[in-house]
């Protein structure tokens, strides 16, 4: 847990889930930049008396500084919205002062202030501004932040494409903001989003099945490489078991076990809302008749029985979005581990380098390499 100090007052703030040795902080030098310029004397201080929208808030440090102003938050974060609910409870701030909005939820008919941290993905982006465009009017405030590696002129186009005239503020600790003016005459297009594609003829049960993909998740547009050679090596598993995907994003793993064994029940769980809507869309769209299945947002698997699944399937992501860490990856591994039966198996791929066998080890006992290529690897891990 860190102290922010900003014109807005001091906060405590903290990542969720909250963890002891957490080198990373829950807000960076542009939310500090923001929130400073919503303030700031010489520009004039934002009019903040109407309806604020933050979107992108990673961890709710914006929602939290502004929550006198209640502002409605829009995420696409499950774990950003917990982590929005323990930042209010832990400066000692009513949890009802922020409105929290998932990126699916339809969004506020009219925005005054409208906040962008802007996202790692230009689709997400893209789809977000899209959504927003019809609650903005001639006079809304639009103020966007991120660090200076994070904005791009792609970024910057997109503002300007969908919204209005744009442009950017001079670079303070590596951060910079992005200012935009609603062009009322622009016309209101729909977002191009979801994305489907056919997945190709190789990659076992699921070959030539089609994928839909809403924006923001990883390769929306197409099957990533760790995802492909993982399908090309799932187990089979017959009768009624359960299977979860964990980490699902658009759901092809457990399509593919689905399809495999329509009598399992497969369970498809991720953080972000917009993966679960496309997990959703693309099981229903290539499961067979009678397959049996949930979609659930939330924190891993901390939300099933422990002991009651038989399979779980992850390919983990070692990104928290701009930092390279395994954390997630082993937070997986010690779900998943509690919600196996015994004799239960998680099988798991990911980057050679990234050694999750030595986590796998420690967390199970024990570790198998099913598969491999000069890249990636396809582990198994059994609990006894």
């Amino acid at each position: 847990m860190n102290r922010l100090t900003i014109p807005q007052g001091t906060f405590d703030l903290a990542r969720f889930p909250e963890h002891p040795r957490d080198p990373f902080r829950a807000w960076d030098a542009a939310d500090e930049y923001l929130l400073r310029q919503l303030t700031d004397a010489e520009a004039g201080p934002v009019d903040l008396s109407g309806t604020v929208a933050v979107v992108g808030d990673r961890w709710g440090a914006l929602a939290t500084a502004l929550a006198a102003h209640r502002p409605v938050q829009i995420s696409d974060s499950y774990l950003a919205r917990r982590a929005t609910l323990a930042n209010l409870a832990r400066n000692g701030i009513d949890q009802d002062a922020v409105r929290l909005l998932s990126s699916r939820d339809t969004p506020p008919d009219r925005i005054d202030v409208l906040i962008v941290r802007v996202p790692k993905s230009l689709a997400f982006l893209e789809d977000q501004l899209h959504r927003i465009a019809p609650a903005v009017h001639a006079g809304t405030v639009i103020i966007g932040t991120g660090m200076v590696k994070e904005i791009h002129t792609s970024t910057l186009k997109l503002f300007e494409r969908i919204i209005g005239p744009t442009r950017t503020s001079l670079a303070v600790r590596k951060a910079r903001l992005i200012f935009c003016t609603p062009d009322p005459g622009l016309p209101r297009k729909p977002s191009p989003w979801p994305y489907r594609y056919e997945l190709p003829a190789d990659v076992g049960p699921v070959s030539g099945l089609t994928t839909v993909n809403h924006a923001g998740i990883f390769c929306a547009d197409r099957l990533d490489i760790g995802t492909r050679f993982f399908l090309k090596h799932l187990p089979t598993r017959g009768g009624d078991v359960r299977v979860v995907d964990l980490g699902c994003g658009n759901g092809v793993v457990g399509l593919s076990a689905a399809v495999a064994n329509p009598d399992a029940h497969v369970t498809f769980v991720d953080e972000s809302y917009g993966a679960v809507a496309s997990a959703e869309e693309t099981f229903r769209a290539g499961a067979p008749a009678g397959a049996k299945a949930d979609f659930l947002v939330g924190d891993g698997l901390a939300d099933l029985e422990p002991g009651s699944v038989d399979l779980v399937l992850n390919n983990p992501p070692f990104h928290s979005h701009m930092a390279t860490t395994d954390a997630t990856a082993r937070t997986m591994f010690a779900g998943a581990r509690a919600a196996l039966r015994q004799g239960g198996e998680l099988w798991v791929v990911g980057n050679r380098h990234l050694a999750y066998h030595t986590h796998l080890r420690r967390i199970f006992g024990n570790c198998t390499t099913v598969a491999g290529d000069p890249k990636f690897v396809v582990l198994r891990a059994v609990k006894r």
